[in-house]
């Protein structure tokens, strides 16, 4: 993340992404596919890299393998063939977009750092720090409910973050830039979507 200055001077938190070129490597229909949708490769890959099926499948739409394929689901797939390039050409700045991503992985987690537990007394002959404390139920139901929060593993997890802002749009660098944080680490592939109009 970064901090840029909007034109009327306020100081905007934002998040640098880099978005495509991506590669349309299949057009569905619902005619063929049952659904309409578009999939998209990113990040180059050498061909020696690749299995053959999917060596005959990104032949279809060029000479180039990629790294990963995504879907997203469009309206119109005629407007698209495989091999045509899709780029930040397609977003505009002011617009507003969902990014889609996996959460940093955290490992096995306690209740302070996976849940906000405020933790026990730090006063002499306390032995209460970070534990969960009580979590039973006495005689009835004489059990511990489920969904209770407790240790246990962190992170790495999808997650959605709807309705970030795009500051300002870099094509000549495919770079985005976005008001807000995204989930993932550094290196974390994107999903970038437009939000639907409000009905």
């Amino acid at each position: 993340m970064t901090g840029v200055f909007s034109p009327d001077g306020r100081h905007l938190p934002v998040t640098v992404l880099q978005v495509g070129p991506c590669t349309v490597t299949q057009v569905k229909t619902v005619a063929t596919d049952g659904y309409n949708a578009l999939q998209l490769g990113f990040g180059e890959k050498k061909k020696s890299r690749v299995s053959k099926p999917m060596g005959g499948h990104f032949k279809k739409s060029g000479e180039n393998s990629f790294v990963f394929l995504r879907e997203f689901f469009v309206e119109n797939p005629e407007a698209y063939t495989p091999g045509q390039a899709v780029s930040v050409e397609l977003f505009e700045v002011g617009e507003r977009v969902n990014v889609v991503g996996v959460s940093k992985g955290r490992g096995f987690s306690g209740v302070i750092k996976r849940h906000g537990f405020h933790g026990g007394k730090k006063t002499h002959g306390s032995k209460s720090h970070r534990i969960p404390g009580s979590i039973g139920c006495s005689a009835w139901p004489a059990k511990v409910i489920k969904g209770k929060k407790l240790p246990g593993r962190y992170g790495g997890e999808r997650r959605t973050v709807r309705n970030l802002e795009i500051v300002d749009i870099r094509p000549e660098e495919n770079l985005v830039m976005l008001k807000g944080a995204v989930p993932g680490a550094k290196t974390g592939i994107l999903e970038i979507s437009k939000t639907k109009p409000k009905k």
